[in-house]
């Protein structure tokens, strides 16, 4: 099976789970009336409609290049990010005027145990599914597959905590306590969806790769560039699964063509083979474009 079908696949699988865990959280605040439990099932609609972008934005992101966007469309799937933190925003602000809703006039919990039982089920489903689309969205570098997996995983804790929240209310009697969980999950919710539009408009604005990353492409050059004099003006930049690799390679200004395409295709190949999906372009420069002095055993990055 082909990359592109194992991610579309999940994305689409990502639906149906977050349609079945809405229902069942849906239904644990039907029999309860609990404002937690609300802002619990509120959350799995923001998740619902994530996945259906997510769905969407990876389709489009697995499209060729053509035409009109010659570089590809894996941005795409920065897209359906964003619009997952704003929807995330959305939902903490309708739980907070439920909160505000209860806190004026409070409701007595019916049936708490049956609820909190078929919560609790909702969260071990989400908790296995937000794993999976995690580790499936590094392992294919894809923004949607991950910010999807890790609002999941923010509804898991949340869930967690409304479940521990909860059993203390019943046992206690202390009615204030759910309103007061919800307004906390209101709170970390807006957080989280902060947290993910900041992270998906960096990729929007062609963030560069991790320091630890740039020092790998480093090395793999200079290991790669025999007969070349000096690299420099390395750049790179992050759309989707793509990372874009791009820097200058100083010859001599005597080597043939030929030559200096050999040591280019030498290096293309090391830093596809080191970094999936890498798009490299190299601009190879006579000697006198030099920014360093010549003649050093290693290829001097400058």
């Amino acid at each position: 099976m082909s990359e592109s079908t194992t991610v579309q696949r999940l994305a689409f699988w990502s639906i149906i789970i977050g349609i079945t865990v809405l229902i069942l959280k849906y239904g644990a605040y039907y029999v309860t009336g609990s404002v937690a439990l609300y802002s619990d099932a509120l959350e799995s609609i923001v998740n619902v409609v994530a996945a259906l972008a997510a769905w969407w934005a990876i389709r489009v992101s697995y499209k060729p290049a053509d035409q009109n966007h010659p570089f590809g469309h894996h941005k795409a799937e920065y897209f359906s990010a964003v619009l997952e933190g704003v929807l995330i925003v959305v939902a903490a602000l309708l739980i907070l005027r439920e909160v505000w809703i209860v806190w004026a006039t409070p409701r007595t919990l019916e049936q708490p145990w049956l609820g909190l039982a078929i919560n609790g089920v909702a969260t071990i489903v989400n908790a296995f599914w937000a794993t999976l689309l995690i580790n499936a969205g590094r392992r294919h570098r894809s923004p949607a597959m991950q910010a999807d997996g890790k609002h999941i995983m923010t509804d898991v804790i949340t869930s967690v905590g409304v479940f521990a929240g909860l059993v203390g209310a019943i046992l206690t009697g202390w009615s204030f306590l759910d309103p007061l969980l919800a307004f906390i999950v209101a709170l970390n919710i807006l957080w989280q969806g902060w947290n993910v539009i900041g992270s998906s408009v960096q990729g929007l604005m062609d963030v560069g790769v991790a320091t630890e990353e740039t020092m790998r492409i480093r090395d793999v050059i200079s290991a790669n560039a025999g007969g070349a004099l000096e690299v420099h003006d390395l750049k790179t930049r992050i759309a989707g699964r793509m990372t874009f690799i791009e820097f200058h390679l100083v010859v001599e200004a005597s080597m043939s063509v030929g030559d200096a395409h050999v040591i280019c295709d030498r290096i293309e190949n090391a830093l596809m083979q080191q970094i999936p999906d890498a798009s490299v372009v190299i601009h190879v420069e006579p000697e006198d474009e030099a920014k360093l002095p010549i003649g050093t055993a290693a290829i001097p990055f400058a």
